[in-house]
C-alpha cells in the first residue's frame, strides 16, 4: 500500500506542468498592509469612531462607517479578540496605494474600557458624511 502511494505521488509530480506550479506561487506586490493600536472606539448609529495610536505618543481618529461592516460591503470586519490581556487593533489593507478593506480587531464585551459611547446629542455626524475611503494619519 506504502508503494502505491509512493508510486501515485511521483506520476502526480511528473505530470503537473511546471508552469500551473508556478502561477500558484505568484504574490502581488501591490498588495500592503498596516496595522495600529486601537485606544478607543466609540459606537455611534452611523458607524464607529476610532481613536488609534501615532509615533511619540499622538493619537489619531478615523470615522468608520456601519455601512461598511454589512457582509455585502466587505470594506471593514469586526473581530473580537479572546478574553485576556489582548490589545485592540486595527489592519487595513491596500492595493496598489488604494484602500481596499479592513480588520477591527476588538474586545467582546462593550464594557471593556476601550469602548465608549457617543451620545445622542453630540454632533459627529459631519464626520461620517461622504466617507468612501480611509486615509490614515501618520
Amino acid at each position: 500500500m506504502k508503494k502505491i502511494a509512493i508510486l501515485s505521488f511521483v506520476v502526480v509530480s511528473l505530470t503537473v506542468p511546471p508552469s500551473l506550479l508556478a502561477q500558484s506561487q505568484e504574490i502581488n506586490a501591490d498588495l500592503g498592509a498596516i496595522s495600529v493600536q486601537v485606544e478607543r472606539i466609540w459606537a455611534h448609529r452611523l458607524g464607529y469612531v476610532v481613536q488609534y495610536r501615532l509615533p511619540r505618543n499622538r493619537t489619531a481618529m478615523v470615522y468608520l462607517p456601519a455601512g461598511w461592516f454589512v457582509t455585502g460591503d466587505s470594506r471593514a470586519e469586526m473581530i473580537a479578540l479572546p478574553p485576556g490581556g489582548s490589545v485592540p487593533s486595527m489592519s487595513v489593507f491596500f492595493n496598489d496605494g488604494e484602500f481596499t478593506h479592513l480588520r477591527l480587531y476588538v474586545h467582546r464585551m462593550h464594557a471593556h474600557g476601550t469602548w465608549g459611547f457617543i451620545p445622542s446629542t453630540a454632533n459627529v455626524d459631519d464626520g461620517f458624511a461622504g466617507v468612501e475611503t480611509l486615509v490614515l494619519e501618520f
